[in-house]
């Protein structure tokens, strides 16, 4: 089963030559999401091949370099003559804002936009994910990151034990791995254990949005197979960092490190880091070697455990 994530826009508080504002897409066995929709993110999804038949959009927050380019994308849906709902989730205000959004322009939208506030902690279920809201610390702002999380799989079927067994292929099969027990013919009842391994961890893919490292993505990304933190600034601007309710690189790293995740990407670098992020990338790597700095139309697949995690990347300079 497939799942990626593509980055859509990997600047902070502004688009550059080499990046736009904050937004990326998830892709889960053919269902796309968007996390955050800054400026310019309909132009980046038509770029980088991100489908406009999604269904949901979860904000983070809404500051306005994570929020100001749904305002287009939901007129051109209706451009499209799109008649699904679009679902969009985020913290408080959600709902007054997007009253307040929907009165821009005269153009009615041709679909129903469901606005839902969440509460950090309570999953938003799904077939056989969840998506869960958790509170993060950002200065001047009702911010939340969100972790997609999906369920236990069923653990592996051995076929050849089976035919051992004299059990026929075909429905019985499937009943034992659904973890019924069954009785053969011969009065014999096969256990589900007998033939089933032990259930396997699902994937977990955690999207901070704008936050100081705080325990919550901690306790939040435990074990998860890609992380993807906000780095806005270097060492060397950690103070500032501090002051505005940002990350650095090194912070995120420590991050990472303490909830022993996969990968780490890091993502939302300041202008002066916008066309190198090297010193970013070289920062964290001291603290967590699975590190790699996002570029725009950069697609992450992300594995089971036990196939191998994609290789951290040495970033190239985007075309300008």
């Amino acid at each position: 089963m497939s799942l990626s994530v593509t980055f859509l826009g990997t600047a902070a508080s502004r688009p550059t030559i080499e990046r736009g504002v904050s937004a990326l897409a998830i892709a889960r066995e053919g269902e796309t999401m968007l996390v955050d929709c800054g400026e310019g993110t309909q132009r980046q999804m038509m770029r980088y091949g991100v489908s406009f038949a999604f269904g949901d959009i979860f904000f983070t927050h809404f500051h306005t370099d994570h929020f100001l380019g749904v305002l287009g994308l939901v007129r051109t849906l209706t451009l499209q003559e799109r008649t699904e709902p679009l679902r969009i989730w985020g913290p408080k205000g959600a709902a007054q804002l997007f009253r307040r959004a929907e009165g821009i322009g005269n153009d009615r939208l041709s679909f129903r936009l469901d606005v839902v506030e969440v509460t950090p902690g309570e999953a938003i279920r799904r077939k056989d994910y969840s998506m869960l809201p958790y509170a993060v610390d950002h200065k001047g702002a009702s911010a939340i990151g969100w972790a997609l999380i999906e369920d236990e799989r069923r653990g592996v079927f051995n076929p050849d034990l089976a035919r051992d067994l004299g059990i026929p292929e075909g429905p019985l099969w499937g009943r034992i791995h659904k973890g019924e027990s069954i009785t053969l013919a011969d009065g014999r009842v096969i256990e589900p254990s007998t033939l089933v391994g032990p259930t396997r961890p699902g994937r977990k893919v955690v999207v901070t949005g704008d936050t100081r490292p705080c325990g919550a993505t901690i306790e939040t990304a435990l074990n998860a197979d890609l992380l993807v933190h906000e780095a806005t600034f270097a060492d060397e601007e950690a103070q500032r960092a501090l002051e505005t309710g940002h990350a650095t690189a090194r912070e995120a790293a420590l991050v990472a490190a303490g909830a022993g995740v996969r990968r780490l990407m890091l993502t939302h670098f300041s202008a002066r880091y916008s066309r190198d992020p090297s010193l970013l990338e070289r920062e964290a790597r001291e603290v967590f070697a699975a590190t790699s700095c996002a570029r725009d139309g950069q697609e992450v697949d992300v594995p089971f455990v036990g196939q191998p995690a994609p290789v951290a990347e040495i970033p190239s300079t985007p075309a300008s």
